[in-house]
């Protein structure tokens, strides 16, 4: 049998079945170009970030490039109705803002990281805005969910408002997250 990619069709090598060269008659022939050896560890160590920088869409896209991150979602924080929807938050009513759930590995990327590609990815000077997107649910904030989360993102804060920015990003204890 040939083994083949998922995702392209390439020739990845073969399997041979009822040689009795193995215990189970079974042997793999898989050619090496096609293997990637990772060192095993245990379980990855995850943590969670909330970031809010206009657009979760273009957010979320820079942030899936990290290393260590895990997985992403898009939802809605910070408001008063529970689970709206993309109509209800536009609407401006609501008080969402859009947001990108981070959950990554914390041996592969620290948060300070994740925080900082934040900051490098959107002007935290706007207020409910990011470039033509205008509107609260634009607007730049963090939603910590540690102690430490919250140390990271004001240090960050302070440091850029050394440098003269007119920092408008809000820091937030992190309510419920809305897919």
């Amino acid at each position: 049998s040939e083994i083949v990619c998922s995702n392209c069709e390439g020739h990845l090598g073969h399997v041979f079945k009822g040689e009795g060269m193995t215990s189970k008659s079974t042997r793999h022939c898989v050619n090496s170009i096609s293997l990637a050896f990772v060192e095993a560890q245990g379980k990855a160590k995850k943590d969670t970030a909330y970031f809010a920088s206009g657009c979760f869409w273009g957010t979320e896209y820079y942030l899936q490039q990290l290393k260590g991150v895990l997985s992403t979602d898009v939802g809605y924080m910070g408001g008063h109705v529970k689970n709206p929807s993309y109509k209800e938050v536009c609407s401006g009513q609501t008080g969402h803002a859009e947001v990108v759930k981070v959950v990554y590995d914390t041996d592969s990327v620290s948060y300070k990281e994740l925080a900082i590609l934040f900051f490098e990815t959107h002007d935290p000077t706007q207020v409910d805005r990011q470039g033509p997107d205008i509107g609260t649910q634009y607007r730049s904030e963090v939603f910590y969910t540690s102690e430490n989360q919250k140390a990271t993102i004001n240090e960050l804060v302070s440091t850029l408002k050394s440098k003269g920015y007119q920092v408008a990003t809000k820091v937030t204890k992190a309510p419920d997250f809305w897919k």
